[in-house]
């Protein structure tokens, strides 16, 4: 069952990370060691080695923006803030995640 939970992680849960980031991200910016704490508040259980290169990504993508402060040293936090191609994303997702929703909520149990 293990390896399939890391499938499962690898395969589709990384895109629910995604989503949860732009949606914090879209009521202000987020801090990488705060984001952590919320994905986990969620039972997501992430490490920063996965967390950053995924913030860069979506970064890399035109989704996020980061500040730091520039008189924080080599070791300032980074602040994310949505971009407005983000914001398109999330509408997307959100669309989506509505319409994927309904079909999934209206499935007669077995």
């Amino acid at each position: 069952m293990q390896d399939d939970i890391k499938k499962i992680t690898r395969e589709i849960l990384l895109g629910f990370w995604k989503v949860h980031i732009l949606h914090h991200a879209s009521e202000g910016p987020v801090v990488g060691q705060w984001m952590l704490r919320e994905l986990q508040r969620h039972g997501y259980n992430i490490s920063p080695g996965t967390l950053y290169p995924l913030l860069n990504r979506m970064k890399g993508h035109g989704w996020l923006r980061s500040e730091v402060d520039p008189g924080a040293g080599p070791r300032a936090r980074k602040s994310y803030y949505l971009t407005d191609q983000g914001r398109e994303v999330l509408l997307f997702l959100h669309e989506r995640v509505e319409e994927l929703w309904n079909e999934i909520s209206n499935e007669p149990n077995d």
